[in-house]
């Protein structure tokens, strides 16, 4: 599903990663994380793809917001995992959106 986002500008935090060998508890951190980011103040939508690479871009109202969920205690925790145990890489980008266009095929 894609994001329902507001009207630009909002920013965007692209986090792309390698899984490495060890997936265990994985899945459940990742739904425990969407379901605390959702929560938080600032929080605007998410879409996530996974073959071979990942791909999570998470949308948030503004910088303040995404520096409150970095510095969230089970997002460092879930942070601290993924370096030790379930990536082989991963890198995390923040933009800001200035447009926003799209199409829906409304099937009529």
């Amino acid at each position: 599903m894609l994001a329902d986002t507001p009207e630009p500008p909002y920013y965007a935090v692209i986090f792309t990663s390698l899984m490495g060998d060890d997936s265990s508890g994985y899945a459940a951190m990742a739904d425990k994380m969407l379901t605390l980011a959702r929560a938080r103040p600032g929080f605007l939508g998410v879409e996530s793809a996974r073959e071979g690479i990942g791909i999570t871009v998470s949308y948030w109202s503004d910088l303040d917001a995404i520096r409150a969920w970095k510095r969230d205690i089970d997002h460092r925790e879930a942070q601290r995992l993924g370096r030790e145990r379930w990536y082989a890489a991963y890198r995390t980008r923040i933009a800001r959106v200035e447009r926003d266009y799209s199409f829906e095929d409304q099937g009529d």
